[in-house]
């Protein structure tokens, strides 16, 4: 979740670095710091808190050079602080790296290098790889880094400068993501694509366990044991634009207004012009799926949510039962996953380091695998048998909104489809439904339209204490989006329940001082759902309903509607949903809060 930045070339390393962590600051990050190599010694400057701390520093104490490595830094081991903060140098900052993800026998090496005379500055596991490569220096820069690696032991994306190198960078990684762009004189590292995409169109995607030697003329590319390896470049294909807010006020809600061409995208690309539904890059056949018994998805946070969804349309499609777990959950949880599985993993990033290794988990079971997410190239579409990619783009607000639309879209289709090949429904059904998907993205404009609605609904909640969400059936699974994207960015605790359940013990919750958010779109309970919510209202609360914009039920029980256009109820989470992302953001710029970096959180979480 930390951003990483490093260049090498004829220009100002700092001026680069800067730019590149800003463009990654919407990953989360508590502090931030550079390394440049000046004047015949690597210097450092780290600040805590925000990127603003780092450049007031540099102003009065500027570093200038070629060759340079940056880190916007998410605490797991020590607080923050200016001496936790990345880059990290040995007891001379002879060898000086920034790390993401976790060194595991971090301890146990710490023990044995201070036992060595090794002096340590920070709480950090990550200072255990300079110390490490300082012990085990040979002179040979390359050589060096091969020895380390075979020591420490956990998960990484290492950049690394090496005083006695001023011209060379190497870098490698493990289960966290790593780019190279290339240039012309010059060449780029970081973490992602949006720091190096105003310099270089074209990357490399390292994989684990590559190495990259990497000076401001070449990009050397090796595998683990130093034999050369050929990699295509990669283009990355959308623009420089789609990475800053085009006018909007805020990543989230440019975000939020992209949707309709976000699903427009993930829906095109597989639907045939007779209105059936195309994955054969899958290679997927009828016979695949008679030895599968049982389907698992897993996934975190936004994503399980989807997942959570997606369980409802394979299971009334496919016929074939599914349970959804929680990454972090199922890996330890002594699965009864077999080869008779088939497990879809669901991650914006393709880098969520608890999916990944639930993933991991499941193939070691014996399970066939599928990955959905938004990232070619990533950790999690490397690792899975097969991949589809949702086509959000890139989204840079910590809250998920485009990636979790287009999330639900690329399942729907999915399940759609293995239905198609198990002739499972019929053909009709599969039309209805890509009929009406064709349509969403018009759909959705609509309910865009209610964005003045909903702030003003925002104004009646950025006072509360509590907010509680209500669904059935598959309108559950919206409402626990609806209250996780609600409390992400407004701090406001927020909770989602079956609505069935509130006689259960939640109605004891229930007072005037506590608003209520319905969501009503699916036929078969909406007599159940009327009930739930005169409960509610019954108590005192004030109840916000979100149903068809042809209900006139629900506005007898609402103190106020937001409405949305009629559409197949599987297709419904997929519109309901955007209110309450709405709802989620204004309430937060009201509240004065940071909306696209919420406090405490980030958007590629790659530690457990």
């Amino acid at each position: 979740m930390c951003g990483i930045v490093g260049y090498v070339g004829n220009g100002n390393a700092s001026d680069f670095l800067i730019d590149g962590l800003r463009r990654l600051e919407y990953r989360g990050y508590d502090s931030a710091g550079i390394a440049v190599y000046d004047h015949g010694e690597i210097k450092i400057e780290k600040k805590q808190g925000r990127l603003v701390n780092l450049e007031n520093v540099l102003k009065d104490h500027p570093l200038s050079g070629h060759i340079g490595i940056g880190h916007t830094r998410w605490a797991t081991h020590g607080k923050p602080s200016d001496v936790n903060a990345h880059p990290h140098g040995d007891c001379h900052n002879h060898f000086v790296i920034v790390h993401n993800g976790i060194i595991e026998n971090y301890m146990t090496l710490k023990k044995d290098l201070m036992a060595k005379g090794h002096v340590f500055k920070s709480e950090t596991d990550t200072e255990i790889v300079a110390h490490v490569l300082e012990e085990v220096d040979d002179g040979d820069f390359l050589s060096t880094v091969q020895k380390m690696l075979t020591i420490i032991e956990g998960s990484y994306s290492l950049v690394i400068l090496d005083a006695a190198h001023p011209d060379t960078i190497i870098c490698t990684k493990k289960n966290n993501p790593l780019i190279i762009g290339l240039g012309k004189g010059e060449n780029f590292i970081a973490s992602d694509i949006p720091a190096v995409i105003n310099h270089t169109r074209d990357i490399y995607i390292l994989q684990d366990e590559e190495l990259a030697i990497v000076t401001k003329g070449s990009v050397q590319l090796l595998d683990r044991d130093g034999n050369p390896i050929h990699k295509e470049i990669q283009k990355v294909t959308w623009s420089a634009a789609a990475a800053e807010k085009g006018g909007y006020p805020h990543f989230m809600l440019k975000e939020i207004f992209e949707q309709p061409k976000a699903v427009h995208d993930t829906v095109a690309i597989h639907l045939n012009k007779d209105g059936s539904v195309n994955f054969d890059d899958l290679g997927w056949t009828k016979e695949c799926f008679e030895g599968i018994t049982n389907i698992l998805i897993t996934a975190c946070g936004t994503a399980y949510h989807a997942g959570l969804v997606a369980k409802h349309y394979i299971e009334r499609f496919v016929k074939i039962p599914v349970s959804v777990e929680i990454a972090s959950e199922y890996r330890y949880s002594k699965p009864l996953t077999s080869e008779h599985t088939l497990c879809i993993v669901v991650s914006q990033s393709g880098e969520t380091i608890d999916t990944l290794e639930a993933l991991k988990e499941a193939k070691r079971h014996g399970a066939r695998s599928l990955a959905v997410t938004n990232s070619i190239g990533s950790s999690i579409a490397r690792e899975a048998d097969h991949v589809v990619y949702t086509l959000a783009g890139p989204e840079i607000a910590v809250a998920s909104t485009k990636a979790y639309t287009t999330q639900l879209v690329a399942l729907l289709l999915l399940a759609l489809y293995m239905s198609q090949l198990k002739n499972s429904i019929s053909a009709d059904l599969i039309q209805k439904i890509t009929e009406g998907l064709k349509d969403l993205p018009k759909q959705i404009e609509k309910v865009l339209g209610e964005k003045d609605h909903m702030s003003d609904v925002a104004d009646r909640l950025i006072k509360a204490h509590d907010i509680f969400y209500l669904g059935r059936s598959i309108d559950y699974a919206i409402a626990m989006e609806g209250a996780l994207k609600l409390k992400e960015v407004s701090y406001i605790h927020a909770e989602s329940y079956a609505a069935g359940e509130l006689k259960h013990g939640t109605l004891a919750l229930i007072t005037q001082e506590t608003p209520v958010i319905a969501v009503a779109t699916q036929d078969n309970v909406s007599s159940k759902m009327y009930s739930n919510i005169q409960e509610v209202k019954a108590r005192g609360a004030e109840v916000l309903g979100i149903g068809y914009d042809d209900d006139e039920e629900i506005g007898k029980y609402t103190t106020e509607t937001v409405r949305i256009p009629r559409v197949d109820p599987f297709i419904a989470p997929i519109l309901s949903v955007i209110p309450m992302q709405l709802l989620a953001y204004y309430t937060s710029i009201k509240r004065g809060n940071d909306v696209d970096k919420p406090r405490n959180l980030a958007k590629s979480v790659t530690v457990e």
